[in-house]
């Protein structure tokens, strides 16, 4: 079914930039379509808000928002099939450091620092990393999660090889921490503050903490389309960038566009996390969208190291600050 989503999404999307007609204004469009990483949330806010006040097609583009499969954003992005795409600083560096390189490039970070971590309920019993032993864990048994449990638990000299990994997990981490996994990697934007509105108390370890940061989620393109059509790139992230910019100036304002595009959301979840991330999308950074190229070296040094990637990343092609206005 997975396989026939794609190809189906694929045949929807358009393979190079194309001209539409505005009906209303008779103005000349470019169509641009977005893959996000999954269901709408607070990362993609600043998105809809650029979508709904209209900056877009102030750039002459004609933006489409798809919500696509599970983990074919890169693939298609890649493939040229769609322009854009949200997906995460670790993925990207997989994809360009594979045996066959993929054709993928971050252009922004939505968030300028690492905001994941590991979390239990507190009445797990978990209430410091080296409780991780014994625990089962829902997420998968990937190299990529392995180092990252190894690094953090090493820390208190505990083995990760000793965490349970829960081949049949739930995506859903309060469901899944109700019965049949003790501890999960969550987006705190997202689970933690959804734990604070249920009051669930929980014992949550930032990866942060333990000297992992990276950007999650990103913002990508492909260099062909980057080459090919460096004003269409130039036009999407000065329209992006405002749309963040207002999240953080007016996060319920933001929060309440982002319900009206997915109004299945929980409304105090949504104004929560929208508060909570207002700080957090730029944080340090000198502007939204700002990439560091420390980060992506750090990060890049720790694939190779735990092998995860089987060579090198070469920074220069995984990620470019070149089309941000500044």
């Amino acid at each position: 079914m997975k396989r026939l989503f794609v190809i189906m999404l694929s045949l929807l999307l358009i393979t190079s930039c194309q001209k539409n007609v505005d009906t209303k204004s008779g103005q000349n469009l470019t169509k641009i379509d977005v893959l996000l990483d999954w269901t709408p949330n607070t990362n993609h806010t600043g998105l809809y808000v650029a979508l709904h006040k209209g900056y877009y097609k102030e750039k002459g583009l004609d933006v489409n928002i798809i919500q696509p499969a599970e983990d074919t954003v890169i693939d298609i992005v890649s493939s040229n099939k769609a322009q854009f795409g949200i997906s995460f600083q670790e993925y990207v560096s997989m994809a360009r450091a594979a045996n066959t390189p993929q054709d993928v490039v971050a252009v922004a970070a939505v968030i300028a620092h690492n905001t994941s971590g590991f979390a239990a309920r507190t009445s797990s019993g978990i209430n410091k990393v080296s409780d991780f032993e014994g625990k089962r864990y829902s997420g998968s048994d990937s190299p990529w999660e392995k180092a990252v449990l190894k690094k953090i638990m090493e820390t208190e000299n505990a083995d990760a090889n000793k965490v349970q990994y829960m081949a049949d997990f739930s995506l859903d981490f309060f469901a899944a921490t109700e019965k049949n996994v003790d501890f999960s990697w969550i987006y705190y934007a997202w689970d933690g503050i959804a734990a604070e509105v249920k009051n669930i108390p929980l014992n949550y370890f930032p990866l942060i903490d333990y000297g992992l940061d990276f950007y999650t989620p990103v913002i990508i393109t492909s260099q062909k389309f980057i080459d090919q059509n460096p004003q269409a790139v130039k036009d999407f992230l000065e329209a992006t960038s405002r749309g963040y910019n207002d999240c953080i100036k007016n996060p319920k304002e933001c929060a309440e566009i982002l319900l009206k595009y997915a109004p299945e959301l929980d409304r105090e979840l949504v104004i929560k996390s929208q508060e909570y991330l207002k700080n957090e999308y730029i944080s340090d950074s000198a502007y939204w969208g700002e990439m560091k190229r420390e980060m992506w070296e750090n990060l890049g040094d720790f694939l190779y190291e735990n092998g995860v990637i089987p060579v090198p990343l070469d920074v220069d092609k995984a990620f470019t600050n070149e089309f941000l206005p500044k």
